[in-house]
């Protein structure tokens, strides 16, 4: 098991340096990750301030030299593809192959999409997420691509440097539980980063429908069933040892390998400093 932080890139976290403090900081107290959101707007009815994920992700690659960095999640459909792989494939080399890619529809779609003048129908949005992603690998390896796809045209391009990791980098692919479509699309990457019906953000997943949804992935994995593959959950976990453990133990039992650390939304989600607090006691151990 793995352990990361997770912070939205609004509020407190929308500024680089305050990120590149972050980092460096969960690095020096153990953690093994940070990740970011990748929001345009968040809930209309607030204002607040954003930074770009790839600019705060640099500044964190900068400040560390061992945590695995990434957004969780990117939504493809509303990036171009070209482009995107060029920031992935630029962090990759910034950080010396330290990037994880969290890929999803992303939402609130309404807001994210619909804003914009967007598509905001989920299958059509699917749809260009699995070309996007089918794209990005092919970017990523510094070969010519030439596509002829139902949403994205490209005619012999090669995007160069490839990514410093080999093939790409680690995929991770996001998703409401139960629904079965973005797990059989997780099983084709290589990793699932599951949302829960059943629990809110911040809170630990119920430990069968983790062990459930291992198995589902685990048996749709195909050739590739030979291969490591993540599978991340995540909430507030309690800073007693003793607590964290019967807290995380179980989840660890059931098939997931990241413990991802979240805060409870609206619970100064956005906030710098009680983040810290958590940062500095560290991940739990194991």
């Amino acid at each position: 098991m793995r352990f990361s932080i997770n912070i939205p890139n609004f509020g407190d976290f929308a500024d680089a340096r305050t990120v590149a403090a972050v980092a460096h900081a969960a690095e020096q107290a153990g953690w093994d990750g940070l990740f970011v959101w990748d929001h345009v707007v968040h809930d209309m009815r607030q204002r607040r301030t954003f930074g770009d994920p790839w600019m705060l992700l640099t500044a964190a690659a900068l400040a560390t030299s061992r945590i695995r960095l990434g957004t969780l999640v990117t939504p493809v459909a509303r990036r171009r593809p070209h482009q995107l792989a060029r920031q992935v494939a630029t962090l990759d080399h910034i950080s010396g192959g330290r990037v994880v890619f969290g890929a999803g529809l992303g939402g609130p779609i309404e807001d994210e999409y619909g804003s914009f003048g967007e598509p905001t129908d989920p299958t059509v949005l699917a749809e260009h997420l699995d070309e996007g992603l089918d794209l990005l690998e092919r970017y990523w390896s510094g070969e010519p691509v030439t596509h002829h796809g139902d949403h994205y045209e490209v005619r012999d391009v090669t995007l160069l440097p490839p990514t410093v990791q080999r093939p790409r980098v680690p995929v991770w692919i996001a998703g409401f539980w139960p629904r079965r479509r973005p797990m059989r699309r997780a099983a084709r990457w290589d990793g699932a980063v599951p949302l829960f019906e059943s629990a809110k953000h911040g809170h630990a997943p119920p430990v069968d429908e983790v062990r459930e949804l291992a198995r589902y992935v685990n048996a749709r994995r195909g050739e590739r069933s030979g291969e490591p593959f993540d599978l991340v959950v995540g909430g507030t976990s309690p800073t007693v040892p003793a607590a964290a453990h019967d807290l995380i133990g179980p989840l660890i039992d059931a098939g997931a390998t990241w413990w991802d650390e979240r805060h409870v939304i609206d619970e100064g989600i956005d906030e710098l400093a009680p983040l810290m607090r958590r940062i500095e006691h560290g991940p739990p151990r194991f």
